[in-house]
């Protein structure tokens, strides 16, 4: 398959043309949500980003199987081990049993996806339903001589791995630094080595999920299941793994470990990673207090923010950052972005308002343009840089419009196809500023400049300008023309 897609790969820290292990076969594996409680807006950048990433690589023409897992159990509070299980410990909180947790914040999660236009992942996999792969992968590495067993829980042994892999070959991590930040092991504690991590769990009595195994009675350690789901659905190596860059350093490090382990093989060929978010300059956070989900970012209902904003706006914004660079929340920002989006979707909506002449006279060559907006995006699915490009199309609809310019119908149809391609199927943004029926909105708009019409025949010109003023205050512009009168959001 013929392109010029480079991605950038965490594993080698450089861009790389991007060449699938299948020549038009992607398999593409992202960490998805631990669902004990509403997702937050850095899950929604990453799934955002890989949604943009998955839609191009289809564009392209590959056949890709987008894998995206719900972690439903084995995610304990601390991540090396320790603490409560989240799913029982919130499901104690609200007095149910686990698995509402789960349901609750899953069907939460896929609504909110849904607001922000993200097509569905090929196959959603959740642990509880892959507890016997977890099983029989935890089998081959203590077999394979890289786990061990103490009183029913399973460690991977990182020492003996480290002897003859690059346990931190990911994050390029000194090990030397990553043991001395590590803490000392207790008389209490079963692990031979400071970084081993646990594969497998023995449940305690009263822990709730738990499924019998070979060594104990228990549950999968959090790492294994991403190990186990991507194996089972995209072989022992596919092409893309992705998720936050959070995931880097402990869960990403540690799942290649454990694939090595097992499969005698690295995973995946490129590694892909989306960066945080900030608040007016600082990390968003929970505990800073500003931290807000997505449906407080939509309503406006946080002290931070002085309004609203509609998913798509939002998604714009996301993209407006490359999804390798922080991206910060302030009112500004938003505003601004939102204004940006409301003119794209102006402009393309001026496209079937527009009545192509019999010559086309403009001054920009829209297969250059065409090409510009490959280049972007071939070049590590830069979002930045093709918004700006678009805009260029922007400028010319709006000259096209004003009658600047001139098209014929077969440019018309040009500009239109680069706006679909680009706008609604890569960057998956669509029209959501009015809302309702498209069809209905027509209908009331042609009701509104009729009674606006009679107005002005009659000589009534204080409604006449009422109705401009009117609706101009709520984002729609009348503009009079030879034609009659045509209107546009703004």
């Amino acid at each position: 398959m013929q392109h010029n897609l480079v991605v950038y790969n965490t594993l080698t820290r450089k861009k790389e043309k991007f060449e699938p292990i299948h020549s038009n076969l992607v398999g593409m594996y992202v960490c998805g949500p631990t669902v004990y409680s509403d997702v937050h807006l850095g899950n929604c950048r990453t799934f955002v980003s890989f949604d943009l990433i998955f839609r191009y690589l289809l564009h392209l023409g590959y056949k890709v199987r987008y894998v995206r897992n719900i972690t439903d159990a084995g995610h304990l509070e601390g991540d090396n081990d320790e603490g409560d299980d989240k799913f029982a410990k919130k499901a104690k909180l609200m007095q149910l049993e686990p698995m509402e947790i789960v349901q609750k914040y899953t069907l939460g999660f896929h609504d909110v996806l849904r607001m922000f236009n993200t097509l569905p992942p090929s196959i959603e996999p959740t642990a509880t339903g892959h507890i016997s792969e977890q099983i029989e992968m935890v089998q081959q590495i203590i077999e394979n001589g890289y786990a061990y067993e103490v009183n029913g829980t399973v460690y991977f042994d990182v020492d003996k791995y480290v002897k003859e892999h690059n346990y931190t070959i990911l994050t390029n991590r000194n090990l030397e630094d990553l043991l001395n930040n590590t803490r000392e092991l207790g008389g209490q504690d079963e692990k031979k080595g400071r970084l081993d991590f646990a594969l497998w769990i023995k449940a305690k009595p009263e822990h709730i999920m738990q499924w019998p195994a070979p060594w104990s009675v228990g549950f999968p350690g959090w790492h294994i299941e991403c190990s186990a789901m991507s194996r089972k659905y995209l072989g022992d190596q596919f092409d893309i793994h992705g998720g936050g860059m959070d995931l880097a350093a402990t869960h990403h490090t540690n799942e290649i470990a454990q694939s090595e382990a097992c499969n005698h093989v690295q995973p995946a060929k490129y590694w892909m990673h989306t960066n945080m978010l900030t608040v007016n300059g600082a990390r968003m956070s929970k505990s800073a207090g500003n931290g807000f989900l997505p449906g407080e970012l939509f309503t406006g209902d946080h002290p931070l923010l002085e309004k609203g904003y509609s998913p798509m706006a939002v998604r714009f914004f996301m993209l407006q950052a490359h999804y390798r660079s922080t991206l910060d929340f302030s009112n500004e920002a938003l505003d601004a972005a939102e204004k940006g989006y409301k003119r794209l979707m102006t402009a393309i909506a001026l496209l079937d308002k527009i009545t192509p002449s019999g010559k086309t006279k403009i001054d920009v060559d829209l297969s250059e343009v065409r090409a510009k907006c490959h280049a972007a995006m071939d070049d590590d699915f830069n979002s930045p840089i093709l918004i700006a490009e678009l805009f260029e199309v922007v400028r010319l609809i709006n000259s096209i419009y004003d009658g600047k310019q001139q098209v014929n119908a077969t440019t018309l149809e040009q500009i239109k196809q680069l706006m679909k391609e680009f706008v609604f199927d890569i960057m998956g943004l669509k029209d959501d500023q009015l809302g309702g029926n498209n069809q209905d909105i027509e209908g009331l708009m042609d009701l509104v400049i009729a009674m606006r019409n009679e107005a002005k025949q009659n000589k009534d010109f204080a409604t006449s300008d009422r109705i401009r003023q009117e609706l101009s205050a709520i984002g729609i512009q009348l503009k009079d023309s030879k034609d009659g009168t045509l209107w546009n959001k703004i």
